[in-house]
């Protein structure tokens, strides 16, 4: 499991998208502000955003006054869901995997020890990004921000 670029940046798109929709009565957000926002390169954002379209995730309104918003409520979209669009299985080693399994080459799978501890590595990372919604890191974000006297 490793957090690419895009995997960062479509994460950092979609926490933004939740501020918006939390904000805005239409939640829309055009591309360049995204980009400008979370100093993302605009090109990049695109394809990020086409594959969270085309994953469900995100919707899109073309002409003036459109741009991308979240297809859900931020409160039915956990990071786990964008992170896997994006970057594929969560699995530090593929025989955990519950997307991707493949045997590895171990002689006994069922007693191997590095298994067993990249299984709760899995499932540790996995209760984390399944179980935090973009409503709930948003809310956090607002109450750190608030906090620290960075918003009104």
């Amino acid at each position: 499991m490793r957090l690419s670029k895009r995997g960062e940046y479509g994460l950092r798109a979609m926490i933004s998208l939740a501020e918006a929709q939390k904000n805005s009565p239409t939640g829309m957000t055009q591309i360049r502000e995204i980009a400008q926002k979370e100093q993302i390169p605009a090109k990049f954002l695109e394809q990020i955003l086409l594959a969270l379209k085309n994953a469900g995730l995100v919707h899109s309104k073309m002409g003036i006054g459109g741009g991308y918003y979240l297809a859900k409520p931020a409160d039915e979209i956990t990071l786990g869901q964008v992170f896997r669009v994006l970057d594929g299985p969560v699995a530090p080693i593929r025989c955990v995997s519950q997307m991707a399994y493949e045997p590895c080459g171990c002689p006994d799978e069922a007693t191997c020890g590095l298994r067993m501890v990249m299984g709760d590595v899995r499932n540790a990372i996995v209760g984390i990004l399944d179980n935090t919604s973009l409503a709930n890191l948003t809310r956090r974000q607002s109450e750190v921000r608030k906090s620290l006297g960075l918003t009104n």
